[in-house]
């Protein structure tokens, strides 16, 4: 009887240790196969062995779509900004320019941010046709460099060997995605941004209030029908530096555009101020450092106009209606024979 219950006892542990070992191996193995299965269908298209298809960007968080969309072979040029960029429309662009542009202007994107997908942009594409940067506030920010938001950004996605972006496809985020972008190479789903990187955040026209968008805009100015002239600043502006690379860098024969966007004119410094100074210090440096770029085009529509005044044309601060989107359009159209021509929407400042 003793000698029973003592075999017993002894073989417990060794059918748990099986059990373990078993339940560890497979739960090893199910992991495997996972991470083989993200891997393949490489939802944000930086991985360099997956199954070949177009990947559109299917990430909410553009730091992660935009990282393979800028890789694209069948782009051969770039709107590269953040929000107040995101109307522009490729496709609008396209012929003028001679080019295939992708947006891959990013909500809220810091500067350096804005670099780095650049930098991704050329180091995939070294002769483009045409780039055009957005600049608003954030090239002209005084203070310590800002890197990053409280947005992801994969730094894995940005360098360049391809092999550490292999450790962000071990993650439940990676799964998330991996589904979705399987859901639309399938054609189950419908990507949340435009093959191109386009596509419209704002509110659909029809549901415009002029009356609700008025109580979201900072009073004008007492100057508000003309461009006032204010002294520079002195102050270091840290953003410059990375734009004055992002300049260097870009190739002789790419038409390199670069546009001062139009945010609501009772959003801007005013004249005589010490952010006027900051402003007009940053639109002299921008002009002196694109002047060394033989086919570079600097327009500033941040600036008192009849744009920038005119309230109906905004839906807050920072965001501009269709409208005003086709008129940008329509004066970058012209800027890419490199002669913008005059108009109270802009000044040519090089």
């Amino acid at each position: 009887m003793s000698s029973s219950i003592s075999s017993s006892d002894a073989e417990a542990p060794a059918a748990w240790r099986r059990f373990f070992i078993r339940a560890v191996a497979a739960a090893a193995a199910g992991c495997a196969l996972l991470y083989a299965l993200v891997v393949l269908v490489d939802p944000w298209g930086v991985l360099p062995f997956h199954i070949p298809a177009e990947r559109p960007p299917v990430s909410t968080n553009a730091r992660y779509a935009f990282a393979g969309l800028a890789r694209e072979p069948r782009f051969d040029a770039a709107i590269i900004g953040t929000s107040t960029s995101r109307m522009l429309r490729p496709e609008a662009l396209n012929g003028a320019f001679g080019a295939r542009f992708a947006n891959l202007a990013m909500n809220a994107a810091t500067a350096y941010e804005q670099s780095r997908i650049f930098e991704v942009f050329l180091r995939h594409h070294p002769r483009p046709r045409a780039v055009v940067i957005g600049l608003d506030h954030v090239w002209c920010a005084v203070g310590p460099l800002q890197r990053f938001t409280p947005r992801p950004f994969p730094e894995a996605f940005y360098g360049r060997s391809p092999w550490p972006a292999y450790r962000e496809m071990l993650s439940f985020y990676a799964i998330q995605e991996a589904a979705k972008q399987a859901a639309v190479l399938a054609g189950l789903m419908r990507p949340p941004y435009g093959r191109d990187g386009y596509t419209r955040f704002l509110p659909p026209e029809e549901a415009y209030d002029a009356e609700r968008a008025a109580r979201s805009l900072p009073p004008l100015p007492a100057e508000t029908r003309r461009h006032v002239a204010t002294a520079p600043s002195d102050l270091p502006i840290p953003p410059l530096a990375l734009l004055g690379r992002m300049v260097a860098e870009t190739p002789p024969e790419t038409r390199l555009v670069l546009m001062f966007m139009p945010l609501w004119l009772g959003a801007q410094a005013a004249p005589g101020s010490g952010g006027a100074a900051v402003m007009e210090a940053c639109k002299r440096r921008v002009s002196a450092m694109a002047a060394a770029h033989p086919n570079a085009v600097v327009l500033d529509f941040w600036r008192a106009s009849p744009i920038t005044r005119e309230p109906t044309h905004y839906w807050d601060p920072k965001h501009y209606r269709d409208a005003i989107a086709e008129r940008i359009e329509g004066h970058l159209n012209r800027a890419a024979r490199g002669d913008p021509g005059e108009s109270e929407d802009y000044a040519v400042l090089r």
